[in-house]
């Protein structure tokens, strides 16, 4: 696999790979799926740089942006293709930003504890998030046909109202977005998110079945599916405690926590 500045390319079958930007704090991840006909590129990454210099590397054909959900670091670089998918909650953040988050807060965000050389077209100072009308609002349950692999929609609110999961039912691949990941708190304590709708979502993906690996959008790349057992557990417990509120912190599990 080919070295970038920027960008770690990491393949994770010959038709699907990890576009990652780890010199950057919040170590995210974006995801291209190749298709038969065209391929889908799973968020676009924090726009620090061009993720499509990297996608035009792997594949030649028409891409389908699909948003897991509208914050500055998954569509950063939205606005270099012309087919961009998003849930309909979350249509109107990414079309005029989202309401009670400064730029100015943004731009610290995106400009603070990076490890490696930034490209000389990156300027936090003047960082403006992508906002643009999306080409079609998916739902619940949408199937998107690659030819090869068939990919289902999950709205999974509470990160963001309009927050989805994406289901590789071909491979067993469930991309999270930012409701299910490791090392760093899953946040659902700022005014736009939603506690109890996090734990719904929580609860409701750890029942899909035939998972084979749980792809997060932030920090290890790929977790074994026996997480979702102990989504499972963490469920019960939050519920059962009552902690499924604002302001009740940080809830540490077997493998990942949460912040209310």
């Amino acid at each position: 696999m080919f070295r970038d500045s920027w960008f770690t390319i990491q393949e994770i079958d010959n038709i699907t790979f990890a576009i990652s930007e780890y010199g950057h704090w919040e170590k995210v991840h974006s995801f291209l799926l190749i298709g038969e006909e065209r391929a889908v590129l799973i968020d676009t990454g924090l726009g620090i740089d061009n993720i499509k210099r990297i996608t035009d590397h792997l594949t030649d054909l028409p891409i389908t942006v699909i948003t897991t959900h509208v914050h500055a670091d998954h569509i950063g670089s939205h606005g270099e293709f012309d087919t961009i998918y998003v849930h309909e909650k979350d249509s109107d953040w990414l079309m005029n930003g989202i309401k009670g988050l400064p730029i100015e807060q943004i731009r610290i965000d995106v400009g603070r504890d990076i490890t490696i050389p930034t490209p000389k077209t990156f300027d936090p100072d003047t960082y403006t998030p992508y906002q643009g009308a999306p080409t079609r609002l998916v739902a619940d349950g949408d199937v998107i046909e690659m030819g090869n692999r068939k990919l289902i929609i999950y709205h999974t609110p509470g990160h963001s109202p309009g927050h989805i999961c994406i289901f590789d039912n071909t491979n067993g691949y469930l991309f999270t977005g930012d409701l299910l990941y490791d090392e760093t708190p899953i946040y659902a304590f700022y005014p736009s998110t939603n506690p109890v709708d996090l734990v719904s979502s929580l609860e409701r993906i750890s029942g899909i079945r035939h998972v084979s690996k749980v792809y997060g959008s932030h920090n290890t790349l790929g977790l074994d599916p026996e997480i979702l057992e102990e989504v499972k557990l963490a469920v019960k417990f939050l519920k059962e405690k009552e902690l499924v509120k604002f302001g009740t912190g940080i809830h540490k599990f077997n493998g990942f926590s949460v912040q209310f």
